[in-house]
């Protein structure tokens, strides 16, 4: 087995708000990854809490983490609702949860074992799945790109009603997310990638899913990290390449089964 990692906040002056795991149970059987991609305040910084994103991610990373490796007959999406459930409750007491801003994040999780591999994605994270032949299946939450379809997409379209949703403080949410099981023999590897990451595909067009994910296999996670910044710098305006922020947080996980 093989596991890389790799994770780089976008301005070095700022906390990284990315957060990446993996844990390999004693026992020897399978493992499971955390990545979480925590959703940036506005400029104003009012979110209703005090403790900020990368507090909150780091809470939910560590309990989903935990909740998948301990709890293996728990679902996948339990186990998001209940790290949501214990991360809401370390600050309900000091914060205003029903925020719209309160502190969240996108969500990718995958557990494997001998017998199965189950995977969950929440928001515009990515988890790319390789087969034994060498093909590449991306699985995607694409709500925000049917929206963005529509029209811009606004506060008002999230955690709502024909919206999109990320983990904040509603258990409930995890019930939304796009979840799936796939036989062991047909999975030879995993990556999962923050929008940062993937920004080499979906942003600067760079090359297709395949392709970032050959780069994650042939050089590891910190390579395809190099190439996103690379492709920054050369369009520090975002003139060429329109996005939300010239420079974004940045992490990979690549796991070969």
């Amino acid at each position: 087995m093989r596991i890389e990692l790799a994770t780089q906040p976008g301005d070095p002056h700022h906390p990284n708000e990315d957060f990446a795991s993996v844990a390999l149970p004693a026992s020897g059987r399978g493992g499971a990854l955390v990545l979480l991609d925590g959703v940036t305040p506005p400029p104003s910084g009012d979110t209703g809490c005090a403790h900020g994103v990368p507090w909150f991610t780091a809470r939910l990373g560590g309990a989903l983490l935990e909740l998948a490796v301990s709890g293996r007959e728990m679902p996948l999406t339990r186990c998001l609702a209940e790290a949501v459930s214990r991360t809401a409750g370390a600050h309900r007491a000091t914060c205003d949860l029903t925020h719209r801003r309160t502190p969240q994040a996108t969500a990718v999780l995958a557990r494997w074992d001998e017998e199965r591999v189950e995977y969950l994605v929440l928001s515009d994270s990515a988890l790319l799945v390789e087969a034994p032949d060498g093909t590449v299946t991306a699985v995607l939450d694409d709500r925000i790109d049917r929206l963005a379809a529509l029209g811009p997409v606004t506060d008002a379209h999230r955690n709502a009603e024909g919206g999109f949703f990320t983990a904040a403080a509603d258990p409930a949410v995890a019930a939304l997310a796009v979840t799936g099981t796939l036989p062991r023999t047909e999975v030879r590897a995993l990556a999962a990638l923050t929008d940062g990451a993937g920004r080499w595909v979906e942003v600067f067009r760079e090359g297709d899913w395949a392709a970032c994910f050959a780069i994650l296999a042939k050089e590891g996670p910190q390579s395809l990290i190099d190439r996103v910044r690379d492709a920054e710098r050369s369009d520090p305006d975002g003139r060429a390449h329109r996005r939300g922020k010239a420079r974004d947080d940045a992490a990979a996980v690549y796991a070969e089964l």
